[in-house]
């Protein structure tokens, strides 16, 4: 134990330290406060009532704010009064409504063709989830790095902002782009699983533009990427077999083919991937855990459908400066994860369901469906005893 003398010693730096801070800002109001992050309370869990839920906003395509003009809306959404506050005001509606436990932007969050400062076109776009202190995460599209900063940058950016769960890569692993990172949903308080991950979660960077062979393309998921979550997969899976969520913004090639299926919502516009195709789905499907993939992208696509065992479901379009379509109302993907009771306390999850809500007066709740059920799976029965 260091003697009083130390200890007085110390104290003392730190209350000059203190007052030394305090007295810069006074005689300088205009000088920068350093300021902790609002960090989320991590590990992120269920509520008491074996709920998660998570809010999908796919697209923002946020501009400057009020001075940046909607685009495709009906006359009746606003006409020349339409902006970026429309997205902001559609945001702060659906948190109130759903009140999420976690927001998902999976990219394009900004529009960088029209975002004069990438910095304060983000702080704009995601502050309506600092407001209400809601977690988030996000991911890159192919636009977010088109205004002042690179895409190493912006992911640096977004995972230092209030209430983020953004990480810029996984530590101890050399993998491609930025953004490719887990996060875990712990059981409830008071349940065997409170230090064990139920619900896994996985973002991946899908990159942006490409030019392979001399033609332009979409980027892709490489295959560091696909190596870190095969990697990433097997180590949570050791113990438990818990369900896992992937997000990114681009879709893989075989989304066409659900043209084909009995799919559930909009597919009206054709799906704008790479032309690489680089195994991604296989990945997926031999991992074993990824019940369900979360895309953007294409503005005008709103669907789910079965790719494999698989369900690959759009946001649809939320920015109101991204394409849309007049008459067709903005949206976003509410995805609901519901524990089973066990015997002692709730156990693992039970069910994974998702539906949309609409940008209109009644916040109109549409396409609802069940994703994933346990008693449709042979996973591991350990978790619902």
């Amino acid at each position: 134990m260091p003697p009083m003398s130390s200890f007085l010693s110390v104290l003392l730096i730190c209350l000059l330290s203190v007052l030394l801070l305090r007295l810069s800002t006074l005689l300088d109001p205009g000088a920068a406060v350093p300021r902790i992050k609002r960090s989320a309370p991590l590990p992120l869990r269920f509520r008491h009532d074996g709920a998660f839920k998570i809010l999908q906003v796919a697209d923002m395509h946020f501009g400057n704010g009020a001075a940046t003009r909607c685009r495709d809306v009906a006359p009746e959404v606003g006409g020349a009064l339409c902006s970026d506050l429309n997205t902001t005001r559609f945001l702060r509606r659906l948190i109130e409504a759903e009140r999420p436990d976690l927001i998902a932007f999976t990219g394009d969050n900004i529009f960088g063709g029209s975002a004069t400062d990438a910095a304060e076109s983000l702080l704009r776009a995601i502050s309506p989830a600092m407001e209400y202190n809601v977690p988030w995460a996000a991911i890159l599209g192919n636009h977010d790095q088109e205004s002042t900063m690179t895409r190493e940058e912006l992911m640096t950016f977004l995972s230092l902002m209030d209430y983020s769960v953004s990480q810029v890569n996984p530590p101890g692993f050399l993998v491609h782009g930025f953004g490719n990172y887990h996060v875990g949903i712990h059981g409830t308080f008071g349940s065997e699983f409170v230090n064990t991950s139920l619900l896994n979660l996985y973002f991946l960077d899908s990159g942006d533009r490409e030019v392979v062979d001399g033609i332009k393309t979409y980027g892709w998921i490489k295959e560091s990427q696909l190596a870190w979550l095969s990697a990433t997969s097997r180590e949570l899976q050791q113990n438990l077999h818990s369900p896992a969520l992937a997000f990114f913004h681009i879709p893989i090639p075989e989304v066409r083919e659900l043209w084909y299926t009995d799919f559930k919502g909009q597919y009206q516009e054709g799906v704008a991937c790479s032309l690489v195709n680089s195994g991604a789905l296989g990945t997926l499907v031999s991992m074993g855990d990824v019940k369900g993939v979360f895309l953007g992208h294409d503005h005008l696509n709103d669907f789910c459908g079965d790719l494999n065992g698989i369900q690959f479901c759009y946001g649809g379009g939320f920015g109101y400066h991204a394409y849309g379509r007049s008459g067709w109302p903005r949206r976003a993907r509410v995805i609901h994860t519901q524990l089973k009771k066990g015997q002692r306390s709730w156990a693992g999850v039970e069910s994974i369901q998702t539906w949309k809500l609409l940008d209109d007066e009644k916040l109109s709740k549409i396409d609802e469906q069940v994703l994933w059920r346990h008693d449709d799976d042979d996973s591991d029965h350990s978790l619902y005893l």
